[in-house]
């Protein structure tokens, strides 16, 4: 059964990839997100099956910078634990690191922008176009953006 890992922040990127939720049955899954008052609930549901990364917004620049590093390191930690062949995310910052750590380690990266935006490129899209496997865009003026994506509809 293929790895796959689902990461992304919390709020609206985790609220687009629990849309994915009929696939993890499929696959041996794993899914990383952001702790935060939201969804630690989570855990209840998914047990060993998920983890969390700190919760650090660039609001606060001081402890972000600090809280960033922690969370690169604890993304090395949680790549080798889980050694996903795939690497399913909707953003952002958080996803941005393990899926540069999954490329330069063989993992198939696959990114769907989000459904907020239809006509300009998140920091997120921008940072995973160029590594990403396959590219899911949520609306067909977005091909206009990225060329090399997928008009996969929504995901709602």
């Amino acid at each position: 059964m293929k790895k796959v890992l689902f990461i992304s922040s919390t709020g609206g990127h985790l609220n687009e990839l629990m849309q994915l939720k009929p696939l993890f049955k499929k696959y041996d899954y794993h899914i990383i997100t952001e702790k935060d008052k939201a969804n630690e609930n989570l855990k209840s549901e998914y047990k060993e099956k998920i983890d969390y990364l700190p919760y650090g917004t660039r609001s606060k620049l001081l402890t972000y910078i600090f809280k960033y590093m922690y969370l690169c390191l604890k993304t090395i930690y949680l790549y080798i634990k889980i050694k996903p062949e795939y690497i399913v995310t909707t953003g952002t910052h958080t996803a941005g690191p393990m899926c540069y750590l999954g490329k330069i380690f063989g993992s198939k990266i696959i990114y769907i922008e989000t459904i907020a935006n239809i006509n300009k490129k998140t920091a997120t899209g921008r940072l995973i176009y160029p590594i990403a496997d396959l590219f899911i865009v949520q609306w067909e003026e977005m091909l206009e953006i990225y060329p090399k994506a997928i008009y996969g509809g929504s995901i709602y």
